[in-house]
This record gives structure tokens, C-alpha cells and sequence, in this order.
């Protein structure tokens, strides 16, 4: 069997699964079982399939039509132009949580705090952009923990720390930017996402209430933490913009805009701890 007969099999076994983006779910998996990077795919696949990557490629797929991320088969996944690695104990990073750095790029910082950082891919690839600036990312998980200080190690960042908190309880000092991709999904909303999702840490996608926990928290704690000044940026679901809005107000602080992901939805709320004269 050559690579390209593989490829039509194993695209035919996930559509069978019911799997969405067979094709590049397939591409991603074969390439992973040879070792390659997928952009080179194309040139190996006249090539005979070796039996030891044909087994590696079974179990791939066997993994993905039990509806398990690629990202957690592969073990890696691409975000803001970096590769992370990922775990069962991580939230798979999303594009759409791209617009939260992008906001974030587009004024200046120096010191930036993530709160529940998970793989460390919003912390690391703002400091990456941003030489010269420095960061604390912060998670429940110890696990989390783990996987973020690794992150860091693979590419290179000296400049970010981590540290274990429950939000805010064991953070010190102040910064120009805080950032936050909180769990947000209602407990009502759960049974109703992909199946995928139940391959990931459920703490950090719900709150087990009404999705709005974590902004409360982070509006409570985030005046004693931000510069004068300094910026707040949470990513939202795509409904929460006028609640999270009015938490942030209701807490002091200034609500600068709304801004919304490649899809047009609200994502990100951006609110700043302006100081006012007595």
C-alpha cells in the first residue's frame, strides 16, 4: 500500500466515524505516523507505506474515530505560529483564542499575568512577540504546571514564570496586562458539545454553573493586581458580552471594546483600570 492509498482509507474510515474534517484529520494523523511534518506529506505519498508506520497509523486513527482530539494523538498543536505541546491535561488551544493575543499585541507591555494558563500558550506566545517583556502564568493544576513549564523550555522563554493559584490567592505584585481564557461553558451547555471535548479537563471548560464564575472571581481580584493603567483581557462564549461587561463594570473597571474572532462572534472583552483624581 502506498501513502496515498492509506490516505484514501483512512479519510474513508473517518467520514464512516462521523469524524468532521476527515481529510485533514487524516493528512495530520499520516503524517504524524511517519514521522514528517504534514507540510511534506505530498512528496512521500507515492512512497510504500512501511508496516511499522501502517501500525502506528491504525492506532491513530482507532484513537480519532473514539472522537479523541488530534491534538492529544499527535501531542502537539499549533497556535499563533508556535507548536505546543499538548496533553489530556490541557485545553486543546483554539484558534479563535488567537484574538485574545492579538488584542493583547496591540498596545504596549511590559509585565503580564495569565490566569489559568493551561499549556502557557497565550503567555508564551505574547512574550515571544513581545521581547523584552516578562509574565507569570498561574493554574490550579499542578499538571497544567507541568506541561506550560515545558512549553516554555521547547521554545526558548526564560522570561515566563509559573506558579501554582486559585486565581488570584498566591499572585504578587502588579502588571500592565492581565489575561484570562476562564472556563465559561454553562453546566446546562455541556451535554451539547463535541465529543471531543470530553477528552479535555472539565474544570477548565465549566464552571458547573452558569459559566460566569470565573469573571466574577477575576473582577474581584483584578484592581489589586493590574498597574494604573494597565489592561484586562478575558475571552468570552459567544453570548456573554453584555454579563461579563456589566461583572467588569460593576467592579470598578472601564470597559474599552468587544472584540470579535475571524467568525464574527464577541470573543474577547477588553477593560482597563483607569485611576481617577480624588
Amino acid at each position: 500500500m502506498t501513502g496515498s492509498q492509506a490516505l484514501a482509507a483512512a479519510v474513508a474510515r473517518l467520514r464512516d466515524a462521523r469524524v468532521p474534517d476527515a481529510p485533514r484529520d487524516a493528512r495530520r494523523l499520516l503524517a504524524h505516523a511517519l514521522g514528517i511534518a504534514p507540510g511534506r506529506l505530498t512528496l512521500v505519498l507515492p512512497e510504500p507505506l512501511a508496516p511499522a508506520a501502517a501500525a502506528r497509523l491504525d492506532q491513530a486513527l482507532a484513537r480519532r474515530c473514539a472522537r479523541e482530539p488530534v491534538s492529544h494523538i499527535t501531542g502537539t498543536r499549533a497556535f499563533y505560529g508556535r507548536d505546543f505541546r499538548v496533553t489530556p491535561n490541557v485545553l486543546d488551544p483554539r484558534p479563535e483564542s488567537e484574538t485574545l493575543v492579538a488584542t493583547a499585541l496591540a498596545a504596549p507591555f511590559q509585565t503580564v499575568l495569565d490566569l489559568g494558563t493551561g499549556s502557557g500558550c497565550i503567555l508564551l506566545s505574547l512574550l515571544a512577540e513581545r521581547p523584552g517583556s516578562a509574565g507569570l502564568g498561574v493554574d490550579l493544576s499542578a499538571d497544567a504546571l507541568a506541561v506550560a513549564r515545558d512549553n516554555a523550555a521547547r521554545l526558548g522563554i526564560e522570561t515566563a514564570r509559573f506558579q501554582q493559584s486559585d486565581w488570584f490567592s498566591d499572585v504578587t505584585g502588579r502588571f500592565d496586562l492581565v489575561v484570562s481564557n476562564p472556563p465559561y461553558i454553562a453546566a446546562a451547555e455541556m451535554p451539547a458539545l463535541a465529543p471531543e471535548l470530553s477528552h479535555e479537563p472539565q474544570g477548565a471548560l465549566s464552571d458547573g454553573a452558569d459559566g460566569l464564575t470565573a469573571y466574577r472571581a477575576i473582577a474581584a481580584g483584578a484592581g489589586r493586581v493590574l498597574a494604573p493603567g494597565g489592561r484586562l483581557l478575558v475571552e468570552i462564549g459567544a453570548t456573554q458580552a453584555a454579563d461579563v461587561q456589566a461583572i467588569l463594570a460593576g467592579a470598578g473597571l472601564d470597559i474599552v471594546a468587544v472584540h470579535p474572532d475571524l467568525d464574527n462572534r464577541d470573543r474577547v472583552v477588553e477593560a482597563r483600570l483607569t485611576v481617577r483624581e480624588a
